[in-house]
């Protein structure tokens, strides 16, 4: 009986504990805050045609992202529609909500049913997609540290615990021993079962995924690449600064605060909890604080903004997993009616 109820439960548990541990954070930075003094604030003094400016930068940012994938995907052979990547980019967003990082999995997906394109290469191609994004945000975030050396100075003499952990780490032998058990592991495996039917089929989804990710090697505009991972940032960038002249207390914070602020944002978006809930809010919040915000004024930016663009992320998401079965079956049966 649990069999037949075992897939919807394990979605459910996929679904619900991210997004429990990410509501767990949030309560934690508002619990002891005046909410009510919170909405006041949003309800009046901000500018939310401002915010509204800021929402385009969000689709021009995906559409690049597209468009680069598209240039990670030609040097496999494959053409796919520039509108089908951007549907899956797109809707990839929307589905994250519901389910953390299956985003990537259901873009890769969608792409192999409508392009006929083989899943573990597209899945190589998302590799080099996303190791682009996080050096493009250890870049913003040592441009940011660079710049503003005296903040985050002040910021690690005022929280030590959030250097000392990873000084730990670093130098523990613990941290050595256990990759070196995990290294030793693998490769028993790999001599012991050499010969298993399993691991021969996942050596050649790895071979796959490998030829996804030399994809960028054989990548012929590889300026253009560049290109768009820059309109890409800056897009998001812009999409996040433009909202501090929504409020009268960070319309004068400056870029750096900015900067920072989005470097560390965008490192909260790398935890698997729904629409980054708790982590986005604690890092900008810091931030802000940092640049003598009060806790209830950072509070405000924080939550108004957050969930006017988790508003728009979701339904620009939900229209874009809509479309994409809808527009690839138009054509199917245009193409039909036609022959």
């Amino acid at each position: 009986m649990f069999h037949k109820y075992k897939p919807v439960f394990s979605g459910f548990v996929k679904a619900i504990i991210p997004l429990a541990f990410g509501l767990l954070i949030f309560w934690m930075i508002f619990r002891k805050l005046n909410f009510r003094e919170i909405l006041s604030i949003i309800k009046q003094d901000v500018d939310f045609w401002v915010i509204a400016l800021s929402l385009p930068f969000d689709i021009i940012a995906n559409i690049a992202r597209a468009f680069r994938w598209d240039l990670l995907i030609r040097p496999l052979g494959y053409h796919p529609k520039k509108s089908n990547l951007i549907y899956a980019v797109i809707g990839n967003y929307g589905v994250n909500l519901v389910f953390p990082r299956l985003g990537e999995v259901w873009r890769c997906t969608m792409i192999t049913r409508y392009e006929k394109i083989p899943f573990t290469k597209l899945f190589g191609t998302l590799i080099i997609d996303r190791l682009s994004d996080t050096l493009a945000v250890a870049l913003i975030v040592i441009a940011a540290f660079i710049l503003n050396v005296p903040y985050f100075k002040f910021f690690f003499e005022q929280h030590p615990e959030s250097f000392e952990l990873f000084h730990r780490m670093a130098t523990s032998i613990w941290t050595y021993a256990i990759l070196l058990l995990i290294v030793l592991a693998v490769g028993a495996c790999l001599i012991v079962f050499k010969h298993h039917f399993w691991l021969k089929k996942g050596k050649r989804l790895l071979a796959n995924v490998w030829e996804g990710i030399c994809s960028i090697t054989r990548m012929e505009k590889k300026g253009l690449f560049v290109l768009y991972t820059l309109i890409l940032w800056s897009g998001y960038f812009l999409y996040f600064y433009i909202c501090f002249f929504a409020f009268d207390f960070t319309k004068n914070l400056g870029w750096n605060c900015g900067l920072i602020a989005f470097g560390m944002s965008s490192i909260a978006v790398a935890v698997p909890v729904q629409g980054s809930i708790g982590p986005w809010h604690a890092m900008v919040i810091a931030v802000l604080i940092g640049f003598g915000l009060s806790s209830i004024d950072a509070a405000a930016f924080a939550f108004c903004v957050h969930t006017i663009q988790l508003i728009f992320t979701a339904i620009v998401g939900l229209l874009a997993v809509w479309a994409l079965p809808v527009a690839n079956g138009l054509k199917h049966k245009n193409s039909k009616f036609i022959s």
